[in-house]
């Protein structure tokens, strides 16, 4: 294993087809993923029709870990690209593929990085893509862009694996980057933002969501260290003092 080389798992959000499932973990076995991880599977992932279409890849479906939310499943994931076949994203950036699977690899830390993939009807919405530091899409027909489940997996990770090969040959020390804030970290600290800005009226509830996301997206296109989202919630915490100490 070469020393850049990160843990990667791949994360379904609730998956509906024991094939299209089955047919993954074979893909992960294929490209040598080691975890695949489930957010609230719509169906059995040891079924047998699953277990079958896996052939040696039956031991991921068997061993996959499973999440009620995606905050969850790449909760100790310092890098994550999520995927995205729908037009109506908003104002989410889209990179091109290859971009954003080197960026994937440039971690100096150990921690695991994450390729997250959407629901077979309906994708990732636009909420879950903005929990990832970039979002990915796949160059397809305009008339009709949206993927098989397992064929956007089977294109990602031979394109992960290209991205592999070609950085073993130059050598990727000198390409290491520091991690950006996982999502767990800025999801906390905008969590703590809303709050304190609800307080304050800057918000109202029935907008604060669309706003945050704003928010989020800028935070997210930033690549924020850790140290800087600390930095952030320190300045919200003596806000709340400060706003605490005048009214008291």
């Amino acid at each position: 294993m070469n020393s850049w080389a990160n843990p990667i798992k791949l994360v379904l959000v609730e998956p509906s087809g024991t094939l299209n499932l089955g047919s993954v973990a074979r893909l992960c076995e294929n490209f040598g993923i080691q975890e695949l991880r489930l957010v609230e599977p719509r169906c059995n992932p040891v079924d047998t029709e699953a277990i079958k279409m896996a052939v040696r890849g039956a031991k991921l479906l068997e061993t996959a870990s499973q999440f009620s939310c995606l905050i969850d499943a790449i909760a100790d994931c310092s890098r994550v690209i999520a995927t995205c076949g729908r037009i109506d994203h908003g104002e989410i950036p889209l990179h091109q593929s290859e971009d954003a699977l080197k960026w994937l690899l440039e971690s100096c830390s150990s921690s695991p990085v994450a390729l997250v993939f959407g629901r077979e009807d309906r994708g990732l919405t636009n909420q879950e893509l903005l929990l990832a530091q970039k979002v990915i899409t796949l160059q397809t027909q305009p008339s009709y862009p949206s993927l098989n489940l397992s064929h956007a997996v089977a294109i990602v990770l031979h394109e992960l694996q290209r991205c592999k090969q070609n950085v073993s040959k130059k050598g990727f020390e000198k390409a290491k980057k520091n991690d950006p804030a996982s999502p767990t970290q800025i999801n906390d600290c905008l969590i703590d933002a809303q709050n304190l800005l609800l307080e304050i009226g800057f918000l109202q509830k029935h907008t604060a969501e669309s706003r945050m996301n704003k928010f989020k997206g800028l935070l997210q296109r930033a690549q924020v260290r850790p140290e800087e989202v600390s930095l952030i919630r320190g300045v919200l915490r003596q806000m709340r003092w400060a706003i605490k100490s005048c009214n008291s």
